[in-house]
């Protein structure tokens, strides 16, 4: 049997035991709250059909704008519809919701950054409304009805977008811009992911326990550098590959096992790139015998639709070693639940990262109010990994750890709108032990906020006097002063957890 680039490495069924360690670990996810109700489901339901239901009186309110008789202005249609984690079933609760509002040729992105925007500020139920134009792809973030959207849009060169269009045709690509390729690609991608495993239900079991993991192990963010949600999918789907007809206690087993011996850099993926159809259409796509650029990623992650494109581009040598050192953890504690010797909470312990290290650098982004901070930490956020890779060019520094959560002052009251950042550092030591280390940090430090003061210096949002970000050296034993007790008191090793560490 072969659903991927080789056939399976075995078509077993599941055992006993495996069956029942798949029903242990959907016990201990539904006490992490990995599951929703069925209540807070329906409630995510209904709130992406009201703003499919506003989005389409709105395409129709743009299309008589511009001169169109009503009666032809109503048949003018767009939609919206879902992808990522929500589409492929593996969201948790109070996670966001990710959208693409696809319209006909002539509603524009300039239209939806505008007057679409101007329709979800007079909503009732939005509230946290911030458009970010200049991402690597734009999007609409906003709450509605308390739950978190990213809405992006793509434009096709249709007259109109029937309900029942797939987006799976790659004729659709024709003719649109960058933008719009890169908007439609998560949905393109949802799509080929769960066509292409066996037992989708165990793939998403699975894949839930591998999220979980990787948030409490402070490695789940694209942005800084670590694996996102499509990357971690990618990668169980690849396993499901393997073993098709496996539980979910299995495939997770077997994740680590396999992506304990992969050979970084050779490429995961789900399906060769000539078995994807690409039509007439001549774009990019990763290929390091045509791109240079290809050839410096660390931890290529193919995704299955055309343009292939590697999905942990932002992954460094650096976040490679500690994604590495997790899993190798991982598969340790996995055999230990296999043999009786632990249980599957021992696989979510939350990180050692307050206690890993001796030294820190505190990154702080600070707004006058909710709304100016929302805009303000997710540029902030995006500029960190600059600061890593300057961190880790200095003389004394063997290696720069981000912790990739955001975290709240632990003086609320004075800090009502900051958040905080950390980067662990392991600092070298001299070989000439009579010589003195400086460690000096000013010159990384600096730079790092002049890129952001001058980046937000280009956007269309001016910087006011209260958009704040400090970046600052401190010991382990000042981390009290600024993260609450309760989080630094987590990650403490013990039992099953020590014996994994003992690498």
């Amino acid at each position: 049997m072969s659903l991927g680039v080789t056939s399976a490495i075995s078509t077993a069924e599941a055992k006993p035991l495996d069956i029942k360690l798949s029903k242990d670990l959907e016990d201990v996810l539904q006490r992490f709250g990995v599951f929703e109700s069925i209540n807070e489901l329906d409630k995510r339901n209904t709130v992406t059909r009201q703003l499919d239901d506003i989005s389409k009186q709105w395409i129709i309110d743009v299309t008589i704008q511009q001169g169109i008789p009503r009666m032809y202005a109503e048949k003018v249609c767009g939609k919206i519809v879902t992808f990522g984690s929500y589409r492929l079933g593996v969201h948790s609760q109070g996670t966001d919701i990710d959208l693409l509002l696809v319209a006909p040729r002539n509603v524009t992105r300039i239209d939806f950054f505008t007057a679409f925007f101007q329709v979800l500020q007079g909503q009732p139920n939005v509230s946290n409304l911030r458009a970010i134009e200049e991402a690597y792809v734009p999007v609409i973030k906003f709450n509605f009805d308390g739950i978190e959207i990213d809405l992006l849009f793509a434009r096709l060169t249709l007259k109109s977008i029937p309900d029942d269009l797939k987006l799976d045709d790659v004729n659709l690509l024709n003719y649109i811009d960058e933008k719009c390729l890169k908007s439609l690609d998560g949905c393109r991608v949802t799509e080929d992911i769960l066509a292409l495993v066996h037992k989708p239900d165990s793939f998403k079991m699975a894949v839930r326990a591998v999220k979980l993991w990787a948030k409490r192990k402070g490695i789940y963010s694209n942005s800084l550098g670590y694996l996102g949600g499509v990357s971690w999918a990618i990668l169980m789907a690849r396993v499901c590959q393997m073993y098709p007809y496996a539980a979910p206690a299995t495939l997770v087993r077997k994740f680590f096992l396999v992506f304990n011996q992969w050979k970084w850099p050779v490429p995961v993926m789900l399906r060769y790139p000539e078995d994807i159809h690409s039509g007439d259409l001549q774009l990019p796509v990763w290929d390091p015998r045509v791109n240079p650029s290809d050839r410096a990623h660390v931890m290529p992650i193919l995704t299955p639709s055309y343009p292939q494109q590697n999905s942990a581009f932002n992954v460094t040598t650096s976040t490679e070693n500690i994604i590495s050192r997790e899993i190798k953890i991982g598969q340790r504690v996995c055999e230990y639940v296999f043999s009786g010797k632990a249980d599957w909470n021992s696989l979510f312990e939350p990180s050692d990262f307050f206690h890993r290290y001796k030294h820190y650098i505190i990154i702080q982004a600070m707004g006058a109010d909710n709304k100016e901070h929302l805009e303000w930490i997710g540029l902030v956020e995006s500029k960190i990994r600059i600061l890593v890779e300057d961190l880790e060019r200095c003389q004394y520094i063997e290696s720069a750890h981000i912790n990739p959560t955001g975290y709240t002052h632990v003086d609320k009251e004075l800090y009502p709108f900051t958040t905080q950042w950390l980067i662990g550092l392991r600092i070298k030591i001299p070989t000439d032990t009579s010589q003195t280390t400086t460690l000096d940090m000013t010159e990384p430090i600096q730079r790092f906020v002049d890129v952001i003061y001058l980046k937000q210096a280009g956007n269309k949002s001016p910087i006011t006097k209260s958009m704040r970000v400090k970046a600052n050296h401190v010991t382990k034993r000042q981390l009290p002063l600024y993260i609450p007790h309760s989080i630094l008191i987590e990650g403490r090793e013990k039992g099953v957890k020590r014996k994994a560490n003992n690498l």
